[in-house]
C-alpha cells in the first residue's frame, strides 16, 4: 500500500512516500481503507524525534483517519453497530498516513450525517481531546461556577481550539480565546468566542478579568505551559481548573502553592495517545451520545484550512509549523 513514512528525524522534507505491507487487524480491530487523514501537532513532534509512538503502534505518523471499514472483528463489543462497508472515522495511536490503517473498533465512530470524508477525518483527535480535557477532566459546567461557566481556550484558531470554542458554546458556556493575529481572533469570534485576545499585543489575564468583572474564568485549556502557567492560575476564578495538554512554551513552571489552596484551584493535564483502548472506547461512547448529535445537526462543524494530496504531507507539516493556518490541515488519499 502507499504510505508516508519518516525517513529519519528532521525537517518536513523527511516525510517520504513509501510502499508498506498492508496491515492486518487483530482481535478487536478493523481495517479501514483511508480516504483522508488528519494532520496534527503530535505528528510534527514525532517527525522531529520528540514524540515516539507507544509500544506496538505503527511507526507511521497519523492519529486520525476517515474511510471505509473493510474487514475485521465486528462481532464483539460494537456499540455503534459498525460493519464492513460503513463510512467511519477513527482515532489511532499511529499509522494514519497510509492508504489503509488498522484501528481498534472501540475507537471508530460513524461518519456524521452529511459529512465528507475530509470533514470526518478532522474530527477524532480534536473531539476526543477536547471532550476528555474540557468536559471530563475540566468539568466545564459542573464546577463551582454553576451550570453556565466560562472557558478560556489558548490557541483558539488551532484544530483543538476551534473545536473547543464550538462545543463549549453549543453546551451553553461562555468562551474566550487567545490567538496570534487579528485575522485569527476574528475567526475565533465568528465561531462563538465572546472575546478573542491577541496574545502578541494584549494581556490575556487582564482581558478575561475585565470581561468577567474581575472574577476570572472557570476552565483554561492550555497547550503552552511554561511561564503561562502562573499567569493562567491568576486568570482563574475561585474553584477554577487549568488543564494542560501540551508544553509548547516549556515543561517547567513556578507556581504559588498557597494560591492553589486559598482559591481552591486545580492544575491538571493529560495526554491521549498512550491511554488504553478501554479508556478511549468510553470516550467514543460519550462523544457519540453528547457530541455526534451536534455534528449530525450541523451545530458544530470542523474548520478545514486546506486539503492537500497525501504525497504533499511535507508541505502540510511546513504549513503547520508556520502557524498561519486556521483550523485543520487534512491529507486526501487517491484511489
Amino acid at each position: 500500500m502507499h504510505a508516508i513514512e519518516i525517513a529519519h528525524h528532521g525537517a518536513p522534507e523527511v516525510l517520504q512516500p513509501a510502499q508498506r505491507p498492508m496491515p492486518r487487524p487483530g482481535p478487536g480491530e478493523v481495517l479501514v481503507k483511508v480516504a483522508a487523514s488528519g494532520v496534527n501537532r503530535p505528528d510534527v513532534l514525532q517527525r522531529q524525534g520528540h514524540y515516539a509512538p507507544p509500544p506496538g503502534a505503527s511507526d507511521l505518523p497519523g492519529l486520525e483517519v476517515a474511510g471505509i471499514l473493510v474487514e475485521g472483528d465486528v462481532d464483539g463489543d460494537n456499540p455503534f453497530g459498525l460493519k464492513p462497508g460503513d463510512a467511519v472515522c477513527a482515532l489511532l495511536a499511529g499509522g494514519g498516513y497510509a492508504a489503509y490503517a488498522v484501528a481498534p473498533l472501540a475507537q471508530c465512530l460513524p461518519v456524521p450525517a452529511g459529512f465528507s470524508m475530509v470533514e470526518a477525518a478532522a474530527l477524532p483527535e480534536n473531539c476526543f481531546t477536547v471532550w476528555s480535557n474540557v468536559f471530563v477532566r475540566g468539568r466545564l459546567g459542573h464546577g463551582e461556577g454553576g451550570p453556565r461557566e466560562s472557558l478560556l481556550v489558548q490557541g483558539g484558531s488551532s484544530g483543538i481550539g476551534v473545536t473547543a470554542i464550538q462545543l463549549a458554546r453549543a453546551f451553553g458556556q461562555r468562551v474566550f480565546a487567545t490567538a496570534g493575529s487579528a485575522e485569527k481572533c476574528a475567526a475565533c469570534e465568528k465561531l462563538g468566542a465572546e472575546k478573542a485576545i491577541d496574545y502578541r499585543t494584549q494581556d490575556f489575564v487582564a482581558e478575561v478579568k475585565q470581561a468577567t468583572d474581575g472574577r476570572g474564568v472557570d476552565v483554561i485549556l492550555d497547550h503552552v505551559a511554561g511561564d503561562y502557567v502562573p499567569r493562567e492560575l491568576d486568570a482563574l476564578a475561585e474553584g477554577g481548573r487549568l488543564v494542560v495538554i501540551a508544553t509548547m512554551g516549556g515543561r517547567e513552571a513556578r507556581i504559588d502553592a498557597g494560591l492553589l489552596m486559598r482559591r481552591r484551584l486545580t492544575l491538571t493535564g493529560s495526554t491521549l495517545r498512550n491511554r488504553p483502548v478501554v479508556f478511549k472506547g468510553e470516550l467514543a461512547r460519550q462523544l457519540h451520545r453528547e457530541v455526534w448529535p451536534l455534528l449530525d445537526a450541523g451545530t458544530v462543524r470542523p474548520v478545514i484550512h486546506e486539503v492537500l494530496p497525501a504525497r504533499e504531507a511535507a508541505r502540510a507539516h511546513a504549513l503547520m509549523e508556520g502557524s498561519t493556518h486556521i483550523g485543520k490541515l487534512v491529507l486526501a488519499w487517491e484511489d
